[in-house]
């Protein structure tokens, strides 16, 4: 790259050219986000560099839901940039989500002139004189947050916050406007020292634990398998332990084999038996979070249980350390298969024991039979992204993960509107390959105008809506725990298709009301050039297969022939 000069010098660059071009150099392809005027000089320096593509979004959350599906999309590193004041105030949902589960982020925010701090300022939030504290606020939803108040700070913090981010967890930089504009001696700032990591472990302690059992294997799979491109490395080890395999909801498709299914709140019912059986049970690279771990802490309180990761467990246990899930598990397996034992169980074939719903006959599709015909109409390696809500846990229930493709869920902190944002940079990240979002009426009309973001683009997603008219999850605790008397969480009745395909012309976009059409619409949306929509009606007092709902429906006096409700008044 050319980078822009000084006048009269030419060994400085501006600072706002310094960050982009190290983002590059550490494999950065995308930045997302939301222009602004303390941020406008990153952009610039975009523009300028042609190893860097300046992706824009429609909102600041989406922007940072996008480098979090980039980030896992591509076991990379997602990048957000955002302007100061409400602007960077909505990047903070999306961090969270990346904090909670881990996923490697970078947040470049823009901050007002550093003059202009504790003097009144428009969007001050350097914490003076009475303002806002950015810092302070981002620190709470990052691994690490500086303010970068001269440019040779730059030169430290740059390469500091990726390798924090890195580590699993977004990082922070605010830098204001006068910084960005700064110029600054030309630097290696690769050759700078980043973080210094935990020592890896040696694997034989781990092996030795695995083989000198009395008894069976059950492994528990998560999402840093899939940061850390380890899916063949698991796939040898379940092999030579004859362990059976299930995923944490985020991370069904870290294993082709996981014969046990899903654990937690929308999994399946066999994973507690199983783990009841074994003689351990093996974590590797998930804290096991309680939407996660319900229905099983019994279990896993009389087994003897190891974990494998970059982060700490939720539950007491044995933690190893590791930053580098591919190359441990491999070393461990290796270590495993020299010392062979008869013992070892084999995999089981049958498929996992779904979550038992009551019956519905009511109007619209049912979340089951549209997951059928969705998993007999995606490709095998299409990327899939699961948004909240009712939708959300049939689709973790009942959706096999593709064969060669991603299947993405936030169950950090579940916000809903996710899956719009992470498509899109996901769809980025993974070129010549369709993404698929699955989420309903209520993420929607959240977040769902990023679809404009797609048609922009000419992005090859499609996007299933499950139109309910509701927060469908909310109906559902209305209806269970304060015995159907109102409704705050109905909607008025939209058709979703035929407005997007009104509002975007030369969108694909169709409403479905009978299961018997949804095949061909599925065929036509994924065949589309670019982006398409498929809204299927389904009904909102279908009750979906989420564990904490059937104790209580069981003696629920809710009956298909009794869904009166009343407004709740405004």
């Amino acid at each position: 790259m050319d980078q822009p000069r000084a006048p009269g010098c030419s060994s400085t660059v501006r600072v706002a050219d310094l960050v982009v071009d190290y983002l590059a150099h550490e494999g950065v392809r995308h930045l997302f986000g939301v222009g602004g005027a303390n941020i406008e000089d990153l952009y610039d320096a975009a523009y300028l560099h042609t190893g860097i593509t300046a992706v824009l979004a429609k909102h600041e959350f989406s922007a940072a839901t996008m480098a979090d599906g980039y980030s896992r999309a591509s076991a990379g590193l997602g990048v957000v940039v955002a302007t100061s004041g409400g602007g960077s105030l909505n990047l903070i949902p999306g961090l969270g989500e990346s904090l909670a589960s881990r996923v490697p982020v970078l947040a470049v925010i823009g901050q007002p002139p550093s003059t202009q701090d504790g003097h009144g300022a428009f969007q001050d939030t350097s914490g003076r004189n009475g303002s806002l504290d950015a810092e302070a606020l981002f620190t709470a939803v990052s691994v690490r947050c500086r303010r970068v108040l001269s440019p040779a700070q730059i030169l430290v913090e740059l390469p500091r916050a990726v390798e924090a981010a890195r580590t699993g967890g977004p990082a922070v930089l605010l830098i204001p406007k006068d910084v960005q504009q700064s110029w600054i001696a030309a630097a290696h700032v690769e050759q700078i020292n980043g973080l210094h990591l935990p020592a890896e472990p040696e694997p034989e302690a781990i092996a030795q634990a695995l083989v000198s059992l009395a008894g069976p294997v059950t492994i528990i799979a998560g999402g840093q398998i899939a940061r850390d491109d380890a899916r063949d490395e698991l796939e040898a080890l379940r092999l030579a332990t004859g362990a059976r395999v299930a995923t944490v909801p985020d991370a069904k498709d870290v294993s082709a084999n996981a014969d046990l299914g899903v654990t937690g709140v929308m999994g399946h019912r066999g994973v507690a038996d199983a783990i009841a059986g074994s003689a351990l049970c093996l974590l590797v690279g998930t804290r096991l979070p309680l939407t996660a771990r319900a229905g099983l802490d019994e279990a896993l309180a009389a087994v003897p249980t190891l974990s494998i990761g970059s982060a700490v467990p939720y539950l007491p246990c044995r933690h190893v350390h590791t930053g580098d899930l591919r190359t441990l598990l491999a070393r461990v397996a290796r270590a495993v298969q020299e010392r062979p034992d008869p013992r070892r169980q084999q995999t089981s074939d049958t498929a996992p024991a779904e979550l038992t719903t009551p019956t519905f006959d009511g109007a619209g599709i049912r979340y089951r039979d549209a997951m059928k015909l969705l998993d007999e109409a995606l490709p095998d390696d299409a990327d899939v992204v699961v948004d909240a809500g009712n939708t959300g846990a049939s689709a973790i229930h009942h959706l096999p993960a593709r064969q060669s493709g991603r299947f993405v869920v936030a169950l950090g902190m579940g916000g809903m509107g996710y899956s719009f944002g992470a498509a899109i940079g996901m769809a980025f990240a993974r070129e010549n390959r369709r993404t698929v979002v699955i989420a309903g009426d209520g993420a929607f009309f959240m977040h769902g105008m990023e679809i404009h973001t797609a048609v922009q683009y000419r992005l090859p997603i499609t996007f299933v809506l499950f139109n309910n008219n509701a927060h469908a999850m909310c109906v559902t605790r209305e209806q269970l725990y304060y015995q159907n008397r109102y409704s705050y969480n109905r909607f008025t009745a939209s058709h979703l298709g035929h407005g997007l395909a009104s509002m975007f012309p030369g969108l694909a976009a169709e409403d479905v009301y009978a299961v018997e059409s949804l095949p061909q619409a599925l065929a036509c949306a994924l065949a589309a050039d670019g982006p398409s929509v498929v809204s299927i009606e389904c009904s909102a007092d279908e009750i979906p297969p989420f564990a904490p709902f059937l104790t209580p429906v069981q003696t629920s006096s809710i009956t298909q022939e009794d869904q009166s409700y009343v407004a709740a008044r405004p």
